[in-house]
């Protein structure tokens, strides 16, 4: 009991309300979280404006890669923030510093892989993921950048992660707000001023993500609350690695399973398309931007999600599961409010949320719209099994977290897009999406429902 006393009057996330403590850690989380997707949004709609629909197909090109770039530092930049967050419940602040040091040390070995290994499969990478010689070369343009800037795309994401566990959303929050602010601005300027196309696209989007990740650096070198860098912890700390890194696997699973299928989506709406008028490089163009659309209403639950793991995590280390329990069914409610709200506008207003991405000719709008009413038509169930697989993630219960990762994705959406489209052709493409959503929402369920009834019983005893 004086242990939950001592925690409670120490750290915030212990005594004051949820609701409060919700709002304070996911709001920065959602900006953060959104500004992460609008880097490819705010690409894609100049991109759109000024090159076209070929142009935006590159950039869906592209988009695997990106993805890779989330998955290895969202297993970092989660699993380390999930884990400080424990021993920070625990009173171990000595570990929590630990934990900085190895996941920053990780992502630089991690980055230096992925940017060696990008540049020698470059073009079968690009070939892999659905180029075209229509796409290819707007494809190797904006991917040769973006790989220069991974180091610090990776950093930004780690270190922002772990901001929040330290007690500054609000940090985290505005170093991902200069970064989109500098992207939004640079994009129109390098793109239609400089004529640099694709190119100043990808310039603009790494220009941005360095100073957000300079912005993150600058604060745990100087002024972190409970986590610094310093120089005897910035080291790989084996022990911290094998507690740490399964907590961020859902996450890293999530972000992998996105890739795989990206890559098996791209070549299906290639195949496909070209066995209709509606054509391959249209049919990639407008899931391309379907995606990016979905990604936005995903990032505002994750980010709500991501904001209600260090409650979670804190809490179950101070032993309080009623806290824990209603920081779940706050957080679930608001995300599935955001998710319903998403899913209405995609229903109702199509065409005036495509119109955004630049005026295309009227087969590719006709398609677009189509493709975003049924392929978002699941898009209601994103909420509540997000806020799900962070609750798993965030209480030490990797295992649970990752299948629940995996589910949506890669054991219901990938099958789905290889067996439906063999009977319905391009159709079955778009209704593999809200299949999927549904179906896994119902066994999500199943599996948060036996969790609420532990809770019950813990907080009963």
């Amino acid at each position: 009991m004086e242990h939950n006393e001592i925690n409670q009057g120490a750290n915030p996330l212990g005594y004051k309300p949820i609701g409060h403590l919700l709002m304070q850690f996911a709001l920065p989380a959602i900006i953060a979280m959104l500004v992460n997707s609008i880097y490819n949004i705010v690409d894609q709609i100049f991109i759109g404006q000024g090159i076209g629909y070929l142009g935006n197909a590159a950039t869906t090109i592209a988009f695997p890669i990106v993805t890779i770039l989330l998955a290895v530092s969202t297993l970092l930049g989660a699993g380390g923030s999930a884990y400080a967050a424990i021993k920070l419940g625990e009173n171990k602040e000595e570990e929590a510093q630990k934990t900085l040091g190895t996941v920053t040390v990780l992502t630089l070995a991690a980055s230096a892989v992925v940017v060696v290994c990008g540049f020698l499969f470059l073009d079968p990478m690009l070939k892999l993921f659905g180029a075209t010689d229509n796409t290819m070369e707007y494809a190797r343009q904006y991917t040769s950048v973006i790989l220069i800037g991974t180091p610090f795309n990776m950093l930004a994401v780690v270190l922002s992660n772990m901001a929040r566990t330290d007690g500054s959303p609000a940090l985290s929050m505005y170093a991902m707000l200069i970064g989109a602010f500098l992207n939004t601005i640079l994009d129109p300027i390098y793109i239609f001023v400089f004529k640099w196309g694709v190119t100043g696209a990808a310039i603009a989007t790494i220009t941005s993500q360095i100073i957000s990740a300079v912005t993150l650096i600058v604060y745990f070198i100087k002024k972190g609350k409970n986590m610094r860098m310093q120089k005897n912890t910035m080291r790989i700390d084996p022990e911290i690695c094998r507690q740490a890194l399964p907590l961020g696997i859902s996450s890293g699973i999530t972000q992998v399973a996105t890739t795989i299928l990206q890559v098996v989506m791209n070549n299906s709406l290639v195949y496909y398309g070209n066995q209709t008028a509606v054509g391959g490089d249209v049919a990639l163009s407008a899931m391309g931007i379907v995606n990016k659309i979905g990604m936005i209403l995903v990032s505002v639950c994750l980010g709500i999600g991501i904001g209600s793991q260090p409650i979670f995590g804190f809490n179950k280390g101070a032993n309080q599961p009623k806290r824990v329990r209603k920081t779940f069914l706050v957080a679930a409610t608001a995300s599935t409010s955001v998710a319903v709200c998403g899913w209405l506008l995609c229903q109702l207003f199509p065409g005036a949320i495509l119109s955004l991405f630049g005026t295309q000719d009227p087969q590719f709008n006709t398609f677009a719209e189509r493709c975003l009413r049924i392929y978002m038509l699941g898009i209601f169930t994103a909420g509540f099994q997000v806020v799900s697989t962070s609750y798993f993630q965030s209480t030490g219960q990797p295992l649970k977290a990752s299948i629940l990762s995996m589910l949506r994705q890669l054991v219901l959406l990938i099958p789905l897009l290889l067996i439906l489209p063999l009977y319905f052709g391009l159709n079955g493409i778009l209704y593999a999406g809200p299949l999927a959503d549904i179906t896994s929402a119902v066994i999500v369920s199943q599996f948060i429902i036996y969790e609420l009834r532990k809770l019950d019983r813990a907080c009963r005893a």
